[in-house]
């Protein structure tokens, strides 16, 4: 007959409930770790594959595209986040921590976090209202409080853009006091052409027309313009041009490319057909006071040329004695 004695401290458990515990412990760790991984790679899988089975039953846009990877987005950080956050409390259950006072002293110091921190909280409540209102999405192009710039992350906290030199800017949520959506479902380039007050306005639209009739025809251009051209009028007349209005529809974020090109090929057909595009120019008057200058005699007009030697000089930025080698000869002297 065996005895088996067994030998227990109070409050210590013995070696086989620790071991227990921490299987559990590593158990609940590394389902969250796998289950955030999976999650990680699994919802953009399935966002792609949405898109793709709405684009064959046609419905599917780019903007329907920009929204889901928005949302896909934040509903993954949120998730993960989430997750790790149960996790964390049902490990420390497991490890006999009373989690209930764990728990309420949490819920009292959210509070008193959400009374110190009142700028996180607005911030988290903007983000929320953005998101909800679909006001810009990831890869908008946005003007946030006069900074403009492609939307790279949108958080329930911040927005982040990218400006076309390559500086990051970020915004708080709650600061954004003026938010501008530069490629919300279409978007428009404006142009604003300038023509000499001799050439007819009429002849100068027809033109334009043209050019942009060529540019739609062209298979690189054509399936990024929604509209042809809309030639909005005459609508200014400035100091030494006529400007007359157009502006093209063209899908989000295509308008500076289809813009671009527009340009150029109206340069190349003003000049072919001798349409002016005049430089600023500006008129000096001296008004009737002024009196005429008076040459009585070959100094005065020496003194006079002398004088013009030397403002040349100083408009080019050379010194009289260079300047006056490239301007005309003084004549010999009359016995």
């Amino acid at each position: 007959m065996l005895l088996t004695l067994t030998f227990s401290v109070p409050g210590i458990p013995d070696f086989g409930t620790f071991v227990d515990h921490g299987i559990r412990i590593v158990a609940i760790l590394v389902g969250a770790y796998a289950a955030a991984k999976i999650l990680n790679k699994s919802i953009p899988t399935i966002r792609v594959q949405l898109i793709e089975r709405m684009k064959k039953q046609g419905r599917a846009d780019a903007e329907l595209e920009k929204r889901a990877a928005t949302l896909s987005s934040i509903f993954r950080k949120t998730v993960v986040v989430g997750i790790w956050l149960l996790a964390i409390v049902m490990a420390l259950k497991e490890s006999g921590f009373d989690i209930g006072p764990i728990l309420a002293g949490a819920g009292v110091l959210g509070l008193a976090v959400g009374f110190g921190a009142q700028h996180l909280v607005r911030d988290l409540f903007a983000g929320m209202f953005i998101l909800l209102e679909n006001q810009v999405r990831v890869n908008d192009v946005a003007i946030i409080n006069g900074t403009g710039g492609l939307v790279e992350q949108i958080n329930l906290r911040t927005i982040v853009l990218r400006g076309q030199d390559g500086t990051v800017y970020v915004f708080p949520n709650g600061t954004i006091t003026t938010l501008a959506n530069m490629t919300n479902e279409y978007s428009y380039y404006v142009f604003n052409i300038g023509v000499a007050y001799k050439e007819d306005t009429d002849h100068v639209v027809e033109v334009l027309k043209q050019v942009a009739d060529d540019l739609m025809q062209d298979d690189r251009y054509k399936p990024l313009i929604l509209a042809p051209l809309e030639v909005l009028g005459v609508d200014k007349f400035g100091d030494s041009a006529v400007v007359i209005q157009a502006r093209f529809k063209t899908l989000p974020i295509q308008q500076w490319t289809v813009g671009r090109e527009m340009n150029r090929r109206i340069k190349k057909k003003f000049d072919e057909v001798g349409i002016e595009m005049p430089f600023p120019t500006r008129s000096i008057y001296w008004g009737e006071a002024s009196k005429p200058f008076a040459i009585r005699s070959e100094q005065d007009r020496e003194e006079l040329k002398t004088v013009i030697r030397e403002v040349l000089a100083e408009y080019a930025g050379q010194t009289p004695a260079a300047q006056a080698g490239n301007t005309l000869q003084k004549p010999p002297e009359k016995e």
